[in-house]
This record gives structure tokens, C-alpha cells and sequence, in this order.
């Protein structure tokens, strides 16, 4: 893990670092396998938000489930005002490294996730088969949290109801630095919630203006073939203020 105050990192290089680096938990006693042997406390979080309808059956071309496919598979629903995905377009999504670039005011966090599973499966929900697609994260040596994430996107084959769901488990990793992990322990969990309850915000709102015709966004890419995403992220109003008085007239 890395911080920065108004600044940024190599990208690229950090990228590099991350095929080097391993999960930084033991998953043998995370919540994954079985709450008994699960060794000390981890928070369990799960949300679902409900998209929209979709005629029953299979996920219709081009409609509601595939438009939110599309915006998971791209990292778009990420809110950039608090987290941002780095990561290199020709990678395949199962393997992928991630640098997530966490904003908190004026201070930047970078550190690596790696895509340890795909979901892409017709499954009994109980009342009905389910088509999910989505896939999930795992924390990797340098993060401040250990745990696993995952995003998924559900149409139930029978109502035709289409829905976004995301769920994990997580828990603070060691943190050498004092000051950082103050303030982890005071604004971590606080940011994390936020996170959750404004991707679900986001998501809707981009399908929901799909829906009226309105074009989907797209990371942007560089010339190096680095996605930045999602898209348009715009630094924070004490970043701009900074940029001005270390560059003045820029």
C-alpha cells in the first residue's frame, strides 16, 4: 500500500508489482469456509437492488441484464469519487490485476486486488432459476483490508426481474503506518458502507438512462492500453485548489 497527498503514482509500474504480489489472507479461516472456522472478526456484507423487468426467459439482446453485464464487466459502476480501477485492457477478466486508487479528500490510497473468479451460470434460487453473471475480487499484500468481494448481475428467468448484488466479506489488515490506521479505524468502515450504497445508486441510474436511449460510458483508455475506470473521473475540489496554488495560473 501506498499514499499520497495531492499526488499520483506510476501507474504502470505499480501494475507490474501487482503479478508479484499473493492474497494476503488465509482463506482456510475466512468466512468463505464456514462461519465455525472462520478466525476473528470479519464483516459479512451483502445488498441487492432490483434494476428493473425484463420479459421472462432467457436475458433478451441488448436488454436490461446485458446492459448491467456490460457496465460490471467495464468497472462502471464504480463511484470515482471515492475508489478507481486501473487496469490493462488486453488482460483476461479471470486473473486480472487491479490497482484501486482510494480517495479521501485530498489523500490517495493505492493498492491491489486480483479477479479470483467468474460467475457466469444458471442457477435454483429456491422460487426459480436464476442467469448470473458477475465476477469477484480478493485483497492482495499491501491492502488495507483482507477479504473478497464480488458483483453480480441476477435475472430471475421466471418473473423477468433483473437485479445487481454485491457481497463479501472484509476485515482491516495490518497497518504499520500509525496515522493511517487511525484513520482506517475511524473513517474505513464509514467509507466502505458508502461505497456500497452508491455503486447500487449508480448502476440503476446508468440503466435506467440506457434505457432512454442515452449511450452507455466507457472507460477511458490510453494510449498504452491502461483503462481507467469508470468514467470521467474528476479530482477533488482540495486537489484542484492545490494543483492552482503549487501551479498558479494552471
Amino acid at each position: 500500500m501506498r499514499e499520497r497527498l495531492l499526488g499520483q503514482i506510476d501507474d504502470v509500474a505499480a501494475l507490474d508489482e501487482l503479478s508479484r504480489l499473493r492474497v494476503n489472507y488465509d482463506q482456510a479461516h475466512a468466512p468463505e469456509s464456514g462461519f465455525e472456522a472462520a478466525e476473528g472478526h470479519w464483516h459479512v456484507d451483502s445488498s441487492t437492488t432490483r434494476l428493473g423487468r425484463e420479459g421472462p426467459g432467457p436475458p433478451e439482446l441488448g436488454g436490461l441484464w446485458e446492459t448491467a453485464c456490460h457496465l460490471v464487466g467495464a468497472y462502471e459502476f464504480a463511484d470515482a469519487r471515492i475508489l478507481r480501477g486501473v487496469y490493462r485492457r488486453d488482460s483476461a477478466l479471470l486473473g486480472r490485476n487491479m490497482l484501486l486508487e482510494g480517495r479521501f479528500f485530498g489523500l490517495r490510497f493505492y493498492f491491489g486486488v486480483r479477479v479470483t473468479g467468474v460467475i457466469d451460470e444458471e442457477r435454483d434460487a429456491g422460487d426459480g432459476p436464476e442467469r448470473v453473471w458477475g465476477w469477484c475480487y480478493q485483497t492482495l499484500e499491501g491492502h488495507l483490508e483482507q477479504g473478497r468481494l464480488s458483483y453480480e448481475v441476477i435475472k430471475h428467468l421466471t418473473t423477468g426481474q433483473v437485479a445487481f448484488r454485491v457481497a463479501g466479506y472484509s476485515r482491516p489488515a495490518p497497518i504499520g503506518n500509525p496515522i493511517v490506521r487511525l484513520g482506517f479505524f475511524l473513517f474505513g468502515r464509514w467509507t466502505q458502507r458508502r461505497f456500497y450504497r452508491n455503486i447500487q445508486v449508480r448502476i440503476t441510474e446508468l440503466v435506467r438512462a440506457a434505457q432512454r436511449g442515452r449511450p452507455l460510458p466507457s472507460p477511458a483508455v490510453r494510449p498504452d492500453g491502461i483503462v481507467l475506470a469508470p468514467w470521467g473521473v474528476r479530482p477533488h475540489r482540495l486537489e484542484r485548489l492545490a494543483q492552482g496554488w503549487i501551479h498558479p495560473g494552471s
